[in-house]
C-alpha cells in the first residue's frame, strides 16, 4: 500500500503574536508528508521547486520515508513563496505576499512507479493540477482525499466542481463550507456539498475540532487544548496527513474507522501549532504521537447513565 501526496512545497515568512520568522520551510504537501510519516513508510510525493530549495530539506523528507522522485526541480527558477501575519485570535491571518513562482506553471507528472498508489491525498493547488494528477493514475485508488481553499472557490468554482465528482473525502475549514455551499448552517452546507460528488466531507473547525459527514451520519471531533499556540500555519495539511496515513495503515475506509483517523489528524495537528513552521513535526517520535492520542482518548472519555 502506498500514498500519493500531490501539493506544494515552499517557503513561509510568519509573524504571529508570539514570534516572527523570517523565510522557513513550508508547503502544504510537506506538512502532509511528515505528518503521514508517523503511520506509513509509503509515501510519493508529487511537487515541484526551484534551485533556490535546500537539498537539506528534500533530505530531511527522505528521513522520513517520503520518496521525492516526483519532485521537480526547476533550473534558474524560485520556489513558491507565501508570507502571513496572524491575528490576536491565532484563526484569522492576513497575506502580506505570495510569490506563486515555479507553481506559476506547474504541470505535474506522475512517475510510472507512482501511478498504481492505493491512496491519492490532493493537496491544495489549483483543480486543473488536482485533476490533471487524477487522470494520469493508472488505475483509481482505494481513496482519493482533496483539500480545497476560498481562492480556488473564487476564481475556478466550475473546476472544483469538476474536481470533487472524482473524490471521495473533501477536507475544507468552516468558512469554505459556508462559501461552496452558500449556506450558513454546516449541517445543511454538508448536505449540499455532499451533493456535489464526495461521499464525505471533512470541516475543520480549527481549535474548535473538526466535524466528520457522510448522508446518513455526524462525528464531532474536539480539538486538544494547548497551552501555546505558537503558529498556526500547516495544522488543516498536517490533519490531512494523519487522517490519511492512519487510513493507509489500517487499510479500512468505513465510516467507523474514518472516525479514528479524524482523531489521528487533530493529534497531528495539536503538535503542529506548537513552534513554527515544521520544526515540531520534524523532532517527532511516535512515542509522542502515541501520548498525545491517549490525551484525546481521556478528554472525550466518560460514563453516563440515562434512565427511562
Amino acid at each position: 500500500m502506498s500514498i500519493l501526496i500531490v501539493g506544494t512545497v515552499a517557503f513561509d515568512a510568519i509573524e504571529t503574536p508570539f514570534g516572527k520568522t523570517e523565510k522557513i520551510i513550508g508547503g502544504a504537501a510537506t506538512y502532509i508528508s511528515l505528518s503521514s510519516s508517523f503511520f506509513t513508510k509509503n509515501l510519493n510525493l508529487v511537487s515541484v521547486v526551484g534551485e533556490d530549495f535546500p537539498e537539506t530539506a528534500i533530505e530531511m523528507l527522505k528521513t522520513h520515508n517520503v520518496c521525492t522522485k516526483g519532485l521537480q526541480i526547476k533550473s534558474g527558477e524560485k520556489t513558491f513563496f507565501w508570507s502571513g501575519k496572524y491575528h490576536d485570535d491565532m484563526n484569522t491571518r492576513d497575506t502580506l505576499d505570495t510569490q506563486l513562482n515555479v507553481l506559476e506553471n506547474f504541470d505535474p507528472t506522475v512517475p510510472q512507479e507512482y501511478q498504481n498508489s492505493n491512496y491519492l491525498m490532493l493537496g491544495n493547488l489549483m483543480p486543473s493540477v488536482q485533476k490533471k494528477v487524477l487522470d494520469q493514475m493508472k488505475k483509481r485508488p482505494k481513496l482519493v482525499v482533496l483539500d480545497t481553499m476560498n481562492f480556488w472557490m473564487d476564481h475556478f468554482l466550475e473546476d472544483l466542481k469538476e474536481s470533487l465528482k472524482q473524490v471521495d473525502v473533501l477536507t475544507i475549514n468552516d468558512e469554505e463550507a459556508r462559501q461552496l455551499s452558500g449556506e450558513h448552517s454546516l449541517v445543511k452546507s454538508a448536505k449540499l456539498i455532499l451533493e456535489m460528488g464526495p461521499k464525505y466531507l471533512i470541516i475543520k473547525k480549527g481549535e474548535h475540532g473538526a466535524l466528520l459527514f457522510n448522508h446518513n451520519e455526524v462525528f464531532f471531533a474536539p480539538a486538544l487544548p494547548i497551552d501555546d499556540v505558537l503558529d498556526p500555519t500547516g495544522a488543516g495539511d498536517s490533519f490531512a496527513g494523519g487522517f490519511i496515513g492512519y487510513l493507509e495503515k489500517t487499510e479500512d475506509i468505513s465510516f467507523e474507522n474514518m472516525k479514528r483517523a479524524v482523531i489521528h489528524g487533530s493529534a497531528m495537528a495539536s503538535f503542529c501549532v506548537e513552534k513554527f513552521g515544521t520544526q515540531r513535526l520534524e523532532e517527532l517520535s511516535y512515542e509522542d504521537v502515541e501520548a498525545r492520542l491517549k490525551q484525546f482518548i481521556d478528554l472525550v472519555r466518560f460514563d453516563i447513565s440515562l434512565e427511562n
